[in-house]
């Protein structure tokens, strides 16, 4: 049964839609692993070119996983070369459009961080959004918002740090102190 302040928020369209989509239960991940297992490889591939098609992320998932996994390096170039594009595209006209194509950036550096999962990689991405950041001449400092994007930036920094081996933590140490 619904909720009684379920039924009073939504109209009635938007009512069908969330039975139509609460009803559907997705697999767990072991679920869907144990069906991976037992299928064939030319299943496999089509399963695979199903979730390309679906959905961008999962193209550039997958291009990832297959083509950029084996050279982390040039991954972590291709992505700051693309980021130092990305700042150079920014509209700097106001401070609203500037907010708007740095969180365009943010989410691409997210975006790219969450594929790769290494913590290495991570930190290296993010502070190198943080220098883009400082260097593109973009007041963000008058922005309490950016300010605390930024803050928020240095803070995952940190905690990504502490997860790496202590000799290259060193190596990031000094990098970091000059943000």
């Amino acid at each position: 049964m619904i909720p009684k302040f379920i039924s009073q928020i939504l109209t009635p369209i938007k009512l069908v839609l969330f039975f139509y989509f609460y009803k559907m239960k997705s697999s767990t991940v072991s679920q869907l692993q144990k069906e991976l297992v037992s299928l064939e490889k030319k299943q496999i591939v089509e399963v695979c070119m199903r979730l390309v098609k679906y959905k961008k992320e999962n193209k550039e998932l997958l291009s990832y996983l297959l083509f950029d996994l084996s050279d982390e390096q040039k991954f972590v170039a291709e992505t700051k070369k693309e980021i130092t594009e990305l700042f150079g595209l920014i509209n700097t006209s106001t401070m609203y459009y500037a907010r708007k194509g740095i969180r365009k950036v943010l989410r691409y550096t997210n975006k790219y961080i969450k594929y790769s999962g290494l913590h290495q990689t991570e930190l290296e991405l993010r502070i190198y959004f943080c220098q883009q950041l400082k260097s593109s001449g973009i007041p963000f400092h008058k922005s309490d918002a950016m300010i605390n994007l930024y803050n928020g930036q240095i803070e995952k920094i940190k905690r990504v740090l502490e997860k790496l081996h202590e000799d290259i933590q060193f190596d990031f140490v000094k990098i970091i102190e000059g943000l």
